[in-house]
């Protein structure tokens, strides 16, 4: 699979096709950045004003939930400008020549078919929309802030069709058979029904050559809303549901604490630490790359970025400590995705919003399961590790005491995030608020490792580009997602099931194993979208705590990151470390069978994810 991740070569906007107005690129990137400051100040100022004068600001859970909205739209649109909108594995790859470029041409030609329709959609929710004449605040209609959905999927296209071809000629071809796509499907002398099938295999052909993950679950929504001849205006309505849903908010704010967190110079501070507090114990500076990396990931949400940000760091001192390459390999591939259990993880948040479950039960609900893995990584890493000799250095309380200084700004971080959350000082958006804040003022204040005309609008397009990238897969996923209720999949699934099996414990072993299949062919954000509404019901036919349900779900879907042949960060360490895939797999097995006992011990002893919450909320 392919995430969107940094680009080394710069901020985004800067790099680019040439031909791309330039203007036109700082216009988006100042767009997205003003909405997440915005979505940051707005709450922010609600605390103030509720602790000094107990009044607060007209509407504004309302206005941070539809700059949500302008985040996930002008995001998207800036990864696909980008071309780094998140996709599958693709055969094109493997393909030379003008087998490849007609694969580029046809996977392209798909992907603006299926934008063009959503854009359309958009424009009809639009027009239902001004009907109903709804306030947003200050006069400010609400179609005027949804123009975005048919505005975004409008720039998608565009951009679509600059990547769909190197040159002109091919990108009209694009274009045209694009047409001829849409066309087929609207003027077919077949029934809507019949076609449904060949407008799904063309689909999925299109998304092996290529098309982005939006294409293949929008695309999918669009063919089965046409082929029951239902409106396709309700999948930018449902998309509108999700982006605007309360908690939501939190989950771009997270991600950008942790996005001046990975640009600034806390990686390095914190690495620094640990290194001198277990520098000098064997195994420490595999201790040290589990816990950093579970670290980031909580914070950023994408494993992606740990190992492309910390790899350059941490893969010296691992070798420097003898470890063998292999196992470093394989202990920093693994370590990327530890962080997905703990809080505030932005699959901790999505799957409560798709479950419908407390934010604050399942954040606690991650705690333990995560610290066990972490913990089963961190042993494992300190096994391949030489023993220490007498000679070598030892612990120096003074080193420490200086590097926790240093360090001190970052290491309260948690507390400030989850205090404020658990105290109830503010809500979890208010919380998230209060984390981006902290984070920025550490790094650019406290420290100085950003400056703020140079460095913090690139982190706010790049923090924009992976939000926008990721809801727009969510959005219009959940447009499948409600088809599928709507057919009455997921009941039928339950006696279906309930049928067959009877033990919860199989049922949970069963389950297990379709997770890890899920999460290898799966980004755990469309996931979370398609599969979850699946399986919660079965999960209380079975009488599963829904917590611990969620847990053993993302936990599953940790490991698929690191399944063979196609686990994301697998593709994702080969590329950074530049090695080969085989000597990735390779690399990743004795990890991956660790972390393998983790996930059934997490599965079948609950009490791991539910001690917390019960102490707590129940």
């Amino acid at each position: 699979m392919r995430e969107a991740v940094p680009d080394s070569t710069g901020a985004p906007g800067d790099t680019g096709p040439v031909g791309f107005p330039r203007m036109w690129r700082q216009g988006e990137n100042l767009l997205v950045g003003a909405a997440l400051v915005a979505m940051v100040l707005i709450p922010l100022a609600e605390i103030v004003l509720r602790a000094a004068f107990k009044v607060g600001i007209s509407a504004s859970t309302s206005l941070v939930q539809h700059l949500t909205l302008v985040v996930s739209m002008v995001g998207g649109a800036i990864a696909a400008r980008e071309n780094r909108l998140l996709s599958l594995s693709a055969a094109v790859d493997y393909l030379k020549g003008p087998y490849r470029s007609a694969a580029q041409i046809y996977s392209g030609a798909f992907a603006l078919a299926v934008t063009a329709l959503l854009f359309v959609a958009g424009v009809q929710f639009i027009g239902v929309e001004r009907l109903g004449g709804t306030i947003l605040a200050y006069g400010i209609p609400v179609w005027v802030i949804q123009l975005c959905i048919p505005a975004g999927f409008a720039l998608i296209s565009f951009h679509i069709i600059r990547y769909g071809a190197d040159r002109w000629p091919g990108r009209l071809l694009v274009v045209l058979i694009a047409g001829m796509i849409i066309t087929a499907g609207l003027m077919s002398p077949f029934s809507p029904a019949d076609m449904v099938p060949v407008g799904l295999a063309g689909l999925i052909l299109a998304t092996a050559m290529g098309s982005p993950v939006f294409v293949l679950l929008g695309g999918a929504a669009v063919i089965l809303f046409w082929g029951a001849e239902l409106p396709i205006a309700s999948i930018p309505l449902d998309q509108y549901r999700l982006v605007t849903n309360p908690s939501l908010p939190a989950l771009p704010l997270f991600t950008l604490a942790g996005y001046f967190l990975a640009e600034g110079g806390a990686p390095r501070r914190l690495i620094r630490l640990f290194q001198v507090g277990l520098g000098g114990v064997r195994g420490g500076p595999a201790i040290i790359t589990a816990v950093i990396c579970a670290f980031f990931t909580s914070f950023t949400g994408a494993s992606g970025v740990t190992i492309l940000a910390l790899g350059g760091l941490l893969m010296p001192i691992l070798t420097a400590s003898r470890c063998p390459e292999r196992s470093a390999l394989g202990l920093l591939t693994g370590s990327g995705s530890l962080g997905l259990l703990f809080p505030p993880c932005l699959p901790l948040i999505l799957y409560a919003i798709v479950a419908k479950i407390s934010l604050e039960e399942i954040f606690l609900g991650g705690i333990l399961p995560g610290v066990l893995l972490v913990a089963l990584t961190a042993l494992w890493g300190a096994r391949q590790c030489p023993r220490v000799e007498s000679n070598e250095r030892g612990f120096s309380p003074g080193e420490v005491a200086r590097a926790l200084w240093e360090a001190k700004w970052e290491m309260l971080l948690p507390l400030v995030a989850l205090g404020s959350l658990f105290s109830g000082l503010a809500t979890p958006v208010e919380a998230a608020a209060l984390t981006a804040l902290y984070s920025f003022l550490t790094q650019t204040v406290f420290h100085r490792d950003l400056k703020l005309s140079r460095d913090i609008p690139r982190v706010l397009t790049e923090c924009g580009l992976l939000i926008g990238g990721v809801l727009l897969i969510l959005s219009v996923a959940l447009g499948f997602t409600n088809y599928l209720v709507d057919a009455q999949v997921p009941s039928r699934m339950v006696d279906l099931v309930t049928g067959a099996i009877q033990s919860p414990l199989v049922f949970l072993l069963l389950l297990n194993v379709f997770l890890i299949i899920v999460g290898c062919l799966m980004d755990i954000y469309s996931a979370i979208v398609v599969v979850v509404p699946l399986i919660v019901p079965l999960g209380a036919a079975f009488g599963i705590d829904p917590v611990h349900l969620g847990i053993i779900f993302l936990a599953n879907l940790e490991l698929g990151y690191l399944t063979p042949p196609v686990g994301m960060n697998l593709f994702l360490s080969s590329y950074r470390f530049d090695k080969p895939l085989q000597e990735v797999y390779r690399s990743i097995v004795p990890i991956l069978l660790v972390l393998l006992g983790g996930v059934l011990l997490i599965t079948y002893i609950p009490i791991l994810t539910t001690f917390l919450p019960n102490l707590f909320y129940r």
